[in-house]
């Protein structure tokens, strides 16, 4: 776990105010309009070191951007919404079967998986 520091500290708070997923360009946003100094850079590290330590979750956009927020500690899996980016937590305990035979089939253990269902939620619809 990394140690915590002002910033780490400040992103968490930002986090804290919102929901679903944001950009790391959002959060510094946030910060900046609020009179915080602190640089892209580093609460691209914060955020990095935040996600690593599973204080927050993390998703890829199509493009390839990566989103993040605060979430629950159980495993989970997402439902995301490609024009509205909204998020549902989604249980899949047929997936863990399935992942775990699999990783098994062919000698692999200390496995870990991430499952993000993308498509359009029933408002956008």
């Amino acid at each position: 776990m990394a140690r915590t520091t002002r910033q780490r500290s400040a992103v968490v708070a930002v986090f804290d105010e919102l929901e679903g997923f944001h950009s790391a360009q959002e959060v510094h946003a946030r910060l900046r309009t609020a009179g915080d100094t602190v640089g892209l850079s580093t609460v691209y590290r914060a955020v990095q070191a935040l996600a690593d330590d599973g204080e927050l979750d993390s998703i890829r956009t199509e493009s390839g951007e990566a989103l993040y927020r605060r979430c629950s500690t159980q495993h989970h899996h997402h439902l995301v919404c490609r024009s509205c980016g909204r998020t549902v937590e989604v249980a899949g305990p047929t997936v863990e079967a399935w992942a775990d035979r699999v990783a098994g089939e062919h000698g692999f253990a200390d496995v870990s998986h991430t499952l993000e269902i993308v498509g359009t939620c029933a408002d956008c619809r």
